[in-house]
């Protein structure tokens, strides 16, 4: 008698499989300008190693005029939620487009 696989055994390895592979500056970045329209993203590994354990970004885009500083963190931290989780240190900048133009001009 045929009996069928269970989805919760391949729906597990699939999230194991996420959960053991490391978050890239290049993933960060990509969520960062798709998601916050970001026209200027860096992206840093700062990990002694570099082993995808502590980031600091700069995020330039115009979704943050208008906004305190908190919220504009807060946004960030929002977009990349999931990233977090396996990040263990994260520093961030966030900048409009005025004021990067400004930043980059000193």
């Amino acid at each position: 008698m045929y009996t069928p696989k269970k989805l919760s055994t391949s729906t597990t390895i699939v999230e194991e499989n996420k959960q053991n592979m490391a978050i890239t500056a290049d993933q960060i970045r990509d969520k960062l300008i798709k998601e916050l329209a970001a026209v200027h993203v860096d992206v840093e590994d700062t990990s002694p190693n570099r082993c995808a354990a502590s980031f600091k970004v700069l995020v330039v885009s115009s979704q943050f005029e208008g906004k305190q500083l908190l919220q504009r963190h807060r946004m960030v931290n929002t977009c990349l939620a999931e990233e977090l989780k396996e990040i263990h240190a994260f520093e961030q900048k966030t900048l409009t487009p005025e004021q990067w133009e400004k930043q980059k001009s000193q």
